[in-house]
């Protein structure tokens, strides 16, 4: 299984680089993430995305699709796309260290 490595600590990630144990992942770890993703600076909005879709994740075993994420986290999504351009739900999952949500592509 392949690893990455992020605030220096290395985590299983599955072949797209979402992580396989949410468990492993902290926040110093997401600003990391972040950069990969070409994000410079996670802001308040992009925490209340991120914790909002681990808590979804703990709650239902998988992260929220777009659509949900706009009508359930605050946050609309027209301002998801601009906070993650690359594609909500997918990139935010891939910060908030859960794997990929289902139904993304």
């Amino acid at each position: 299984m392949p690893t990455a490595t992020y605030a220096d600590t290395a985590v299983p990630v599955d072949d797209e680089g979402f992580f396989t144990d949410p468990g492993r992942w902290s926040e110093p770890m997401a600003e990391q993430i972040a950069h990969e993703q070409g994000i410079t600076e996670l802001t308040d909005r992009h925490w209340t995305v991120i914790r909002f879709m681990r808590e979804q994740y703990a709650a239902k075993g998988t992260g929220p699709t777009v659509r949900v994420l706009g009508k359930t986290s605050g946050v609309s999504v027209k301002e998801l796309y601009q906070l993650f351009p690359k594609g909500p739900a997918k990139t935010a999952a891939k910060i908030a260290g859960i794997p990929k949500p289902r139904g993304c592509i």
